[in-house]
């Protein structure tokens, strides 16, 4: 039992929030664990906050300053913004889940969460991706398993997509030629150019593959024949760069990063790179002209006798 679990009423409502957290919606016991550490905290600044005892009631009347009061405190606390947009969505969810519970509407007092910076994506470098794609072939469970491994994580740099993307495309696209379609988010398709080395890796793997590849069948199978998981994929990137001891940021995802810098620092302009990555939006693609722009710096910094 934790702590004071009697100072306030509404303890004992997280409490039950938790299990609903763990038992209805199945939840990873790390995250229900965060939740309801989320719920306690909420539940005591509430208390101090409003200067009294806070129960299932004072839980239904909140308004959007106390959220903002709570979040501002938590921020002085040291939180980053992307922890503390984590922690208001919990406690939005929370105040959800007790509205219903008391037969109530689920109303939520509206309350912006704070911005998040804008990370830079870190390119890597093309040796490096060669590296990893063989390190997975050479550590897979059988020779056709590495071979879709490879072909899976050069399509991912050689070709701009998202794990989801390329984990979604069916077989009937084989003989892989210039060009592969695909479907993005939101349903939306678009057509992506795939250089030679990928297109020989895919029917590299292709060949190799126990599992029949015809219209109508997943392109990247697991072992049991199954549609691939990316979980799958991100753990077989997790070992290789492990082996390797190449950075955490190495990602499946950092591959599509690295294909966009590399291509924006040949010269490929915003509105092409915007197509080619199934943006909805050009403000989303901007940001690899920071990148460059980095880029470009760090080679000034180390090169220029007086840029240190």
């Amino acid at each position: 039992m934790q702590p004071g679990l009697n100072a306030h009423p509404a303890r004992a409502t997280v409490v039950r929030w938790a299990t609903h957290l763990e038992n209805d919606r199945r939840l990873s016991a790390h995250t229900v664990r965060a939740y309801r550490a989320t719920g306690f905290r909420f539940v005591d600044f509430l208390g101090r906050h409003r200067g009294e005892e806070i129960g299932k009631f004072a839980l239904l009347s909140l308004a959007a300053v106390d959220l903002r009061a709570f979040l501002a405190q938590r921020r002085s606390e040291g939180l980053g913004a992307a922890s503390a947009a984590r922690e208001l969505s919990a406690v939005r969810n929370f105040l959800k889940w007790v509205a219903i519970e008391a037969g109530e509407p689920p109303r939520v007092p509206t309350t912006r969460a704070p911005k998040r910076p804008r990370t830079l994506p870190r390119p890597s470098s093309p040796a490096d991706v060669e590296a990893l794609g063989q390190s997975a072939r050479a550590a897979a469970s059988a020779p056709w398993v590495g071979k879709r491994d490879l072909a899976i994580l050069l399509l991912l740099y050689g070709a701009g997509l998202r794990i989801a993307e390329a984990m979604a495309l069916d077989a009937a696209q084989l003989p892989v030629g210039e060009t592969i379609r695909v479907t993005g988010k939101g349903g939306k398709p678009r057509v992506v150019p795939i250089v030679p080395a990928v297109a020989e890796a895919i029917a590299d793997y292709a060949r190799a593959c126990p599992w029949p590849l015809g219209a109508g069948d997943p392109l990247f199978r697991g072992v049991r024949g199954g549609r691939l998981s990316a979980d799958l994929v991100r753990r077989a990137v997790r070992n290789a760069r492990a082996e390797l001891g190449l950075p955490d940021s190495l990602t499946p995802h950092a591959l599509r990063h690295s294909f966009a810098s590399h291509l924006l620092a040949a010269g490929t302009d915003l509105r092409s790179l915007q197509e080619l990555l199934g943006h909805a939006s050009l403000s989303s693609t901007q940001i690899y002209t920071s990148v460059d722009a980095a880029r470009l710096l760090d080679v000034y910094r180390h090169a220029h006798p007086r840029g240190r």
